[in-house]
């Protein structure tokens, strides 16, 4: 792991120290201990390409590392209760053709998962509308991609699934780079952010899983590339292009029919737009600057997006399911639960720069990771911070380092907004951060910016009050700081693809072993059932003993529980009563009253290993 490690810093070190000077026109390099050996390598760099190489082949190096860090182990963990609902209705399918209160075959209960090629775009519509929460678009061009790749057994392919979101998640590395390089109008502010995105934990976890978050951070980024501009229309007073306004419609009524969460960036840019309003009427006594041309393209912009965001209202509406799919982000809280929504949101923060195995059973893995981690913070923290306090400093970058600020601060408050007064933690799912992440990206390389090629005249005005050296802790500053911080990520990506940060919420994998070493006789497994949710449970266990070709005779049986929680243990008690012996029960995530059937089988007393997403009771059926 050292040589490793000391590999990835030299090769960093060198294809970054390629970065010519020029490269941000108000910033220049300080740092003469390197600037012999800089000059060196530009000069060898000079000779063999030509200097408009050079971005696009470091962009090349930030694509193929984040590419290559995203289908690493892309199926090597077992899809989840979200991924199913994506498989089955991306393949128009529905879970209603899953028979409840009775016992069923594992290939019955996967039929759902099977591609059916009568399926058309229009039934991946319907069933979205009628069964589940979320608008289509990913859901459309999820069906016809799967459609390029062959089944697997019989059953939908998981990598083809899990493919198309990590192509959208490698996407925005190079438009995270055009962000910030037309953000703050500097092609090293945009390097840096891509060089941040293509290896940053949460940006990988996201890219890993068959869902459409990354799809729907391309609309963030597209929709906050159009705040940028108009911001620098408001800045110069000038009227925002007709092509400008028409695409930033367009753009977030894609967001929007990605994902309905999108409506919450939506929010935070109306928020800065709001006090950038405010900024500009302090500035000036006329009114009527906010019924300029400037302005009423603005407000047309906004007209737009609540057209295209009020159409899915009635769908919404109409979609009876959607109390029961969002229950695991409602409950009372007693004590220090208050706590908790705050620090699950500093965690998501924490995690989407540096996520060692801290997640891990094990406690020398455990402590020795926390360690690591909160001294990279202690040390990373003040230069990010000091970075962003250089950048607001500057004349030119102010503006926009508040809007970010604004945005993800806004999409924080609101999230907290949420969590405390409508009894719904948003907190609790990392993924619906994407709202503000590349937000968070671009101001992480805005930030590093400064450490690469420090303004000189800013730098000159720090050094006289506090002295450059205290910028960073133990001497690390600078260009090191920065190749630092990139490698915690990397080794943070490495940690995520290992499932050994952003740890699967769901180990059917673990569980089926569990009950090939444990259960000799045929087993019924049995849950309650409220929504699809379940059946994604199960399907998971279904899917796992298909792959292991596994002999042992297994049966499902999802006990349909109605208000009365009674009527699961009455489904249950009736197919036991059906079942010849003997036979094991695994009563799995089963929230009902026992049945008078399973008092006749012994219940096993050893201590069993528990397992993730998989709360079980056995009992011997003699």
């Amino acid at each position: 792991m050292r040589v490793i490690f000391k590999g990835a810093f030299y090769f960093y070190k060198k294809i970054i120290s390629l970065l010519p000077a020029s490269t941000d026109p108000c910033v220049q390099i300080v740092d003469s201990n390197s600037a012999s050996q800089h000059k060196h390598w530009y000069n060898y760099w000079q000779v063999r390409f030509p200097p408009s190489w050079l971005h696009p082949l470091l962009m090349l190096m930030w694509l193929l590392i984040g590419i290559s860090l995203r289908l690493t182990n892309l199926t090597a963990k077992s899809p989840w209760t979200d991924e199913f609902s994506t498989l089955v209705f991306s393949l128009g399918n529905d879970f209603l053709s899953v028979p409840l209160d009775r016992a069923i075959a594992p290939d019955i209960l996967l039929q759902p998962l099977q591609p059916n090629p009568a399926a058309s775009i229009g039934d991946v519509i319907h069933n979205l509308a009628t069964q589940d929460s979320h608008p289509p678009l990913y859901f459309v061009l999820a069906h016809l991609w799967m459609k390029l790749f062959p089944s697997e057994g019989g059953l939908v392919s998981l990598f083809a699934a899990r493919s198309l979101p990590t192509i959208f998640g490698a996407a925005s590395i190079p438009c995270v780079y055009l962000l910030g390089k037309v953000a703050f109008r500097s092609r090293l502010v945009g390097q840096l952010a891509a060089a941040t995105i293509a290896v940053s934990p949460y940006a990988v976890f996201l890219a890993q899983e068959a869902r459409h978050y990354t799809l729907a951070i391309l609309w963030v980024i597209a929709s906050l590339t159009c705040l940028v501009i108009a911001t620098r229309h408001i800045q110069n007073r000038t009227p925002l292009p007709i092509w400008v306004a028409l695409s930033w419609v367009a753009i977030n009524a894609l967001g929007i029919a990605t994902h309905y969460f999108f409506t919450f960036t939506l929010y935070t840019e109306a928020v800065v737009l709001i006090s950038l309003a405010w900024l500009q009427l302090q500035t000036s006594t006329k009114f009527s600057l906010l019924f300029s041309s400037l302005w009423r393209r603005i407000y047309a912009v906004a007209v737009g997006t609540l057209v295209a965001g009020l159409i899915w209202i009635p769908i919404l509406l109409e979609n009876k399911n959607r109390g029961i799919l969002t229950e695991w982000i409602r409950g009372s809280r007693v004590g220090l639960d208050w706590l908790s929504p705050i620090f699950q949101a500093l965690g998501t923060l924490i995690a989407m720069i540096s996520l060692l195995p801290v997640e891990s059973s094990q406690l020398l893995v455990v402590i020795p990771s926390g360690i690591v981690m909160l001294t990279f913070f202690i040390w990373a923290v003040p230069i990010l911070l000091r970075g962003i306090k250089i950048q607001l400093q500057h004349p030119e970058n102010r503006i926009m380092i508040q809007v970010f600020i604004g945005i993800a601060v806004s999409a924080i408050a609101l999230f907290l907004i949420f969590t405390y007064f409508l009894g719904i933690d948003l907190t609790r799912g990392a993924r619906y951060n994407f709202v503000y992440y590349p937000a968070i990206v671009v101001l992480l390389g805005a930030s590093l910016a400064v450490c690469w090629h420090p303004p000189q005249e800013l730098m000159e005005r720090e050094q006289g009050k506090n002295g450059i050296e205290n910028i960073g802790k133990w001497g690390i500053n600078g260009k090191k700081a920065v190749m630092l911080i990139w490698l915690m990520g990397f080794f943070s990506a490495v940690t995520v693809i290992c499932n050994l940060g952003y740890q699967k919420y769901y180990r059917p994998d673990l569980f089926v072993q569990l009950i090939q070493q444990i259960s000799p006789v045929p087993v019924l497994i049995a849950t309650t059932h409220k929504s699809y949710i379940q059946t994604g449970e199960m399907m998971g266990v279904a899917r796992e003993l298909k792959l292991a070709n596994s002999p042992q005779n297994s049966l499902f049986l999802l006990a349909h529980q109605y208000q009365d929680p009674n009527t699961s243990t009455i489904a249950l008690e009736n197919t036991l009563k059906t079942l010849p012996r003997p036979f094991d029960l695994w009563s799995v995530n089963f929230h009902a009253p026992v049945a008078e059937a399973v008092k006749t089988c012994v219940a096993d007393t050893k201590s069993l290993p528990s397992v993730d997403g998989y709360e079980y009771e056995l009992y011997h059926c003699q």
